[in-house]
């Protein structure tokens, strides 16, 4: 009999790990970091309720940190299993990987030179040395292909749709002597139809228990039109006279943002301003996106007659610090691309205290934000933002657009789950209570599925 447990991303949007168990053999399903308020990134220190050496393997849906960010430290503690995933999000996983690493020296050192900390001295939860530890256990497998992660589990990757290289799982889990196999469905975080760069998500297979996300399970997106959303609040920026900056993930958003804006600009639909992307991962990680080409669906550039390319001479690549101060320098229209995406880190701070109190200066959002983070607080109104120890005023315009959303809303989530027979019990994960709550009821009313919204920690049995 097998056993499923919530050890993460249950009623939050972070900290995906799901823990399945069956004849003592334990697969865990994603390895995330809590993000987000306080409250939520101390998890990240409580131990596992088991010993990682007692983790046979690791299967990994993308390599977002809410997914993947606390592989290093299951490392540290002992785990040496192997880290199934694509061959995509394995290339991406170092970038990811060793940024994260740093944030989390930098946070340590901050703390002690502030002395917030209630531990002294305030250590890092990983360090490089644990990430080249995990990063020597990864195995890259294609989607479409069955493997065994362990005895009495198969497993497979498909087509998600979110980012360069996610996937959903589908897993197999061996039944006993009088019972066939049990089938799980993990979708990860499912992408959105027809958004730009991405193909779409393929619909996943009949399961007896599926484990969805619920990001924006409480809501629709605005119908998405890319490329107009784009040049409207990018022309307003120009007019305004300033820069526009963009709080954006190094990998994955960023690419896109590149790809559009430079697709407007060569069909003429925007004038020919500098763009920089300022962040050392990102740029790194165009490199990754062009090996990965087969991956991309570049309709938008073709639907404008430009030519297929994530890399242009207009767009300026700071890798360094001094490149990056250099920006600082510029006056009039330019875009600045920086991490973090949720403006609780990065180059983007630095941008954000200088730009923020000058009106001519657009913020834009083009993503998820979660409660609690400088990103969710803008778009709430705030007034003020506290960066590196001081409150910024904010005067600058702040826009949002949904197009650039990762994540399938309520309608898209049921057009992904498309004639799926109803599985034995739908797990709402990923998703805030609202939002989850609001998913579980759409399901029910529409599907008549049995929904449950489990907490962290909660475990249930898989019946065969």
């Amino acid at each position: 009999m097998a056993r499923l447990t919530f050890l993460g991303a249950a009623s939050v949007v972070s900290g995906s790990r799901h823990l399945v168990e069956t004849g003592g053999r334990r697969i865990l399903v994603d390895c995330g970091l809590f993000q987000g308020e306080k409250e939520l990134r101390e998890r990240n220190w409580t131990p596992l309720p088991i010993a990682a050496d007692t983790i046979d393997a690791v299967v990994l849906t993308h390599g977002h940190i809410d997914h993947s960010g606390y592989l290093p430290r299951l490392a540290r503690e002992g785990f040496t299993g192997p880290v199934f995933t694509s061959p995509a999000t394995a290339d991406l996983l170092g970038l990811l990987l060793y940024d994260s690493a740093k944030m989390q020296l930098e946070d340590a050192e901050y703390a002690n030179r502030k002395g917030y900390s209630k531990h002294h001295p305030a250590l890092p939860l990983y360090d490089e040395r644990d990430v080249d530890r995990v990063l020597r256990l990864v195995r890259p497998l294609p989607r479409e292909e069955w493997f065994g992660p362990a005895p009495g589990f198969r497993c497979r990757f498909h087509e998600a749709g979110h980012m360069l290289g996610s996937s959903f799982i589908e897993m197999e889990i061996a039944g006993d002597s009088a019972g066939g196999p049990v089938r799980v469905v993990f979708s990860g975080d499912v992408g959105r139809y027809d958004a730009p760069l991405y193909k779409d998500p393929i619909s996943p297979p009949d399961c007896d228990y599926l484990v969805c996300e619920s990001t924006y399970g409480d809501r629709d997106h605005t119908p998405s039109r890319p490329l107009d959303e784009l040049e409207e609040v990018t022309n307003e920026a120009i007019a305004r006279g300033g820069v526009m900056l963009v709080a954006s993930f190094a990998i994955g958003r960023s690419q896109q943002l590149v790809y559009l804006l430079r697709t407007l600009m060569a069909a003429g639909r925007l004038p020919e301003i500098p763009i920089w992307v300022d962040s050392p991962m990102a740029v790194d990680a165009m490199a990754v996106f062009r090996k990965h080409g087969y991956e991309h669906d570049f309709s938008e550039a073709r639907a404008q007659g430009v030519a297929e390319s994530l890399a242009s001479p207009f767009v300026r690549m700071a890798r360094t610090a001094e490149e990056s101060k250099a920006i600082n320098g510029h006056r009039g229209a330019g875009i600045v691309i920086a991490s973090s995406g949720m403006m609780n880190g990065g180059r983007i701070l630095h941008h954000l205290a200088r730009r923020l109190p000058d009106p001519k200066t657009t913020v834009l959002v083009a993503g998820y934000q979660a409660k609690g983070t400088r990103g969710r607080n803008l778009l709430d109104g705030a007034e003020f933002l506290r960066i590196h120890g001081r409150d910024v005023p904010v005067r600058a315009a702040v826009r949002k657009v949904d197009a650039l959303s990762g994540h399938a809303d309520r309608h898209e989530l049921d057009r992904w789950l498309g004639t799926m027979k109803p599985p034995r019990r739908t797990f709402l994960v990923h998703g805030e209570p609202p939002a989850a709550a609001a998913l579980a009821e759409f399901l029910h009313g529409k599907r008549q599925w049995d929904v449950h919204v489990p907490t962290i920690g909660e475990s249930v049995t898989l019946d065969g």
